[in-house]
């Protein structure tokens, strides 16, 4: 699966994302003059609510996606450093204050990587507080996709794929993190369900993102219709997020 996103569409249907990161920064103490990592950044949208709470702070946003990353350098215009990378190859010149991260940790299938490379981006003492799809996540919706993918002429281009993310369970995140090097580890799953404003850019854009990726340009439209008529024209996303707060020991 390639990295990149349709960025404009996402800053435009990404609501219930920002819903999310608003929550989790909520869990995230800062004094406001901190340094941060924006741990896969997207747009730059919600780095910006961010840099709102760090008025004498330094913000470092990464994502791994061109298009998002041209995206956040524009919106954030030069109010942060912005760098493109994959999490699990990160390298900062310096640790942060702490690691802040939303609806990201699921796209990545080596949480054993990620988490060492986050570990090594904090300071001693320094927080990871984060959010992203959990065990169950979006399970509905994607028997409706996946029973639309074994049908013709979808069949011979997804029946054989593997979804490339990693929806992880509670103690099986606790356990990594403090394979890791954190401590005083605390991780829950939370049920989230959400209701696009844009059904269809936002299941093109979000949920359907990987298959499409596996199909042929001719098809990608009738496959996210095909998948629009079954689950209806107003779909209840049925979300469960993972939340994620340690710190460096």
């Amino acid at each position: 699966m390639s990295g990149d996103w349709d960025a404009s569409t996402y800053e435009r249907v990404s609501d219930p994302q920002v819903e999310w990161a608003r929550e989790v920064m909520e869990r995230l103490p800062l004094r406001g003059d901190e340094t941060v990592l924006d741990a896969g950044c997207g747009t730059g949208r919600v780095t910006l609510m961010l840099l709102e709470r760090l008025p004498r702070g330094r913000v470092t946003a990464v994502d791994s996606a061109p298009s998002m990353i041209e995206a956040a350098r524009e919106a954030l215009a030069g109010r942060a450093t912005v760098i493109q990378s994959d999490l699990v190859d990160l390298e900062l010149d310096e640790p942060v204050d702490a690691v802040f991260s939303n609806a990201v940790f699921h796209w990545i299938l080596d949480h054993d990587r990620l988490f060492e490379r986050l570990h090594a981006a904090l300071r001693p003492g320094g927080l990871l507080v984060a959010q992203c799809g959990g065990k169950g996540n979006v399970a509905r919706f994607l028997a409706v996709a996946d029973a639309v993918a074994a049908e013709p002429p979808f069949a011979e281009h997804l029946g054989g794929s593997t979804r490339p993310v990693r929806f992880a369970d509670a103690e099986e995140t606790r356990a990594k993190l403090e394979a890791a090097g954190f401590v005083d580890v605390e991780t829950s799953l939370w049920e989230r369900p959400a209701v696009p404003r844009e059904p269809l850019a936002f299941m093109r854009t979000v949920c359907l993102r990987p298959q499409l990726e596996d199909l042929p340009p001719d098809l990608r439209e009738d496959y996210v219709a095909a998948v629009a008529e079954r689950v209806g024209p107003r779909p209840t996303i049925d979300y469960v997020r993972l939340n994620i707060a340690a710190r460096r020991g």
